[in-house]
């Protein structure tokens, strides 16, 4: 009885526990986080120096960035059930592991099929550390506490596009294109010895078995989802295959929805949707990401094909984004607190809307620092949007739900970048033409096209009630106000 006692006495989450893992417990997550997002983008600036030292060519090595992507894509919905069967330290710290040795293993890599078959691991390894990390940050904080833990998980995904270019071309000038891949290992390291000390090791109450028809019929639906999508930015196979690919993602993907209703636990959880904050935070948020996402690959070719820079100095532009990022995680909890979700997403997609559309103005005579400065304030405004969605995803979910909510909500994040590229991509190729000739008013073009879609989520927004997320925000509502 004394036992049972002292049991319930003691603090539910770590952070309670022990103060300093408020800071240390995201610190381990954003770490791995960030490695996961660099690795998407920061080969892109070492493709030809790559391509040469393993006697193969630039337009062969975008296997490499897809085989990666198509990893991942197929493994995060099954990332939850496996932090739930065998603990998530467990799960993230042999993710961590994974990583770091593929990373390694890619460093090493002498030929074009082994650095292909390392970066799968990696992908292996990303698709379980990424939804598992925020798993382990949903159950250390309370509710009052999940905008400070969401904006540290949100960070990385936002200021990995954006350094990975600039790290990947410094590293690839100066050093050698190896250590885009070596520099993971020190601080891979250092997280799986951290994880292991300060992160608990979160089980599942009652684990189903796993749903190995549903896995497939989700894990191949995505990947060739997640293939069409990049195949559309990065052309591999003919258009009428791509389009063949889409169809078959699709028809995959419907049916498992029919499938998903006739089975107790499938492999991805879709009455998760019934959580207004969910989908609208997943859903809604996520088509005005698409339309963020495709800033960050749009901006440096401009800058450089169309503006004539060379890559450090589109880097070094592009990079000032980030600390737009940093400046708006102590921002938003009083934002929230003062205005509630619904009108901080709704705001954020209207002024990124006109943000995004901003870039048409620039020309090759605009001074860098004016558009230092802008691409700063994008930075600003895309993390207002990535963070309150993200926060607001799972501001009400039930404790026993989140796992399957994270990896459901890991795939839905990693489309909306997918598709935010390639439809920058897509775009790009169709007003250039045949002539693929990329003028900056092309880049304009497709700038103002790219801004209309942040809007399109604002009616999805407009489902919000006031007190959606409230406990999370803080945002009470006022005398008089409707609850509907």
């Amino acid at each position: 009885m004394t036992e049972l006692a002292t049991a319930l006495e003691q603090p539910q989450f770590a952070t309670d526990r022990d103060p300093r893992l408020r800071l240390i417990i995201p610190i381990i997550v954003a770490i791995a986080f960030l490695m996961e997002q660099l690795d998407s983008t920061i080969i892109t600036t070492a493709i030809p120096a790559i391509a040469q030292s393993l006697d193969t060519t630039p337009v062969r090595l975008n296997l490499a960035i897809t085989t990666y992507i198509l990893t991942l894509a197929v493994f995060i919905p099954v990332s939850g059930w496996f932090a739930d069967r065998f603990g998530a330290r467990r799960v993230f710290a042999l993710a961590l592991f994974t990583f770091t040795l593929g990373s390694a293993l890619c460093g090493m890599a002498d030929s074009f099929g082994m650095l292909l078959v390392m970066r799968g691991l990696q992908g292996l390894g990303g698709a379980m550390m990424t939804p598992v990390g925020r798993l382990i940050l949903l159950r250390s904080f309370p509710r009052s506490g999940l905008i400070t833990a969401m904006t540290y998980m949100t960070l990385p995904a936002i200021m990995g596009p954006v350094i990975g270019p600039l790290l990947g071309g410094l590293l690839t000038t100066y050093a050698s294109w190896r250590w885009i891949f070596y520099v993971n290992v020190p601080f891979g390291c250092i997280g799986i010895l951290a994880a292991l000390r300060f992160v608990d090791d979160f089980h599942g109450e009652a684990v189903q078995r796993f749903d190995i028809p549903g896995f497939l019929m989700v894990g191949i639906g995505v990947a060739l989802l997640q293939f069409g999508l990049e195949n559309i930015g990065r052309p591999i196979i003919p258009s009428y295959a791509t389009l063949i690919v889409l169809a078959a993602a699709v028809l995959l993907l419907l049916a498992f929805g029919r499938y998903a209703r006739r089975v107790a636990a499938p492999a991805v959880d879709l009455t998760l949707f019934r959580f207004r904050s969910f989908w609208v935070g997943t859903l809604a948020g996520g088509l005005c990401r698409v339309g963020l996402n495709g800033v960050p690959f749009l901006v440096p070719l401009m800058l450089q094909v169309g503006f004539g820079m060379n890559p450090v100095t589109s880097g070094s532009l592009t990079f000032v984004g980030s600390f737009g990022a940093l400046l708006m995680r102590p921002l938003l909890s009083p934002l929230l607190r003062r205005f509630g979700f619904s009108v901080v997403l709704i705001g954020s997609a209207v002024v990124g809307s006109a943000t995004v559309a901003g870039f048409a103005l620039m020309s090759a005579d605009t001074p860098h620092w004016l558009i230092g400065f802008y691409v700063f304030l994008f930075g600003i405004v895309r993390s207002a949007q990535f963070m309150t969605s993200n926060t607001l995803s799972y501001a009400d979910l039930p404790a026993d739900r989140l796992s399957r909510a994270t990896s459901l909500g890991g795939v839905l994040q990693q489309l909306s970048v997918s598709l935010g590229v390639s439809i920058a991509a897509m775009l790009l190729g169709l007003i250039a033409g045949e002539g693929h000739v990329l003028t900056p008013e092309r880049f304009h073009q497709v700038f103002l096209l790219t801004a209309v879609i942040p809007l399109l989520s604002i009616p999805g927004f407009l489902f919000l009630h006031v007190e959606d997320g409230a406990q999370v925000s803080g945002h009470a509502r006022r005398p008089g106000q409707s609850q509907d």
